[in-house]
């Protein structure tokens, strides 16, 4: 039987505004990756750079 994932739930915060519009999953089994993306974020009303943050 194969052993579960380490996974945690992370949220995706906008670096302009600081709010937290998504959250999604990453693999902690070699540390928390640095991730950046561009997604959309509602209160700018633009896409902007999002970058993890735990809660």
């Amino acid at each position: 039987m194969a052993k579960a994932a380490k996974r945690e739930h992370v949220w995706l915060e906008c670096k302009d505004c600081g709010e937290r519009n998504y959250r999604t999953e990453v693999n902690v089994m070699g540390g928390v990756p640095k991730i950046e993306l561009k997604k959309f974020c509602r209160k700018e009303r633009k896409h902007t750079v999002h970058k993890i943050r735990r809660k």
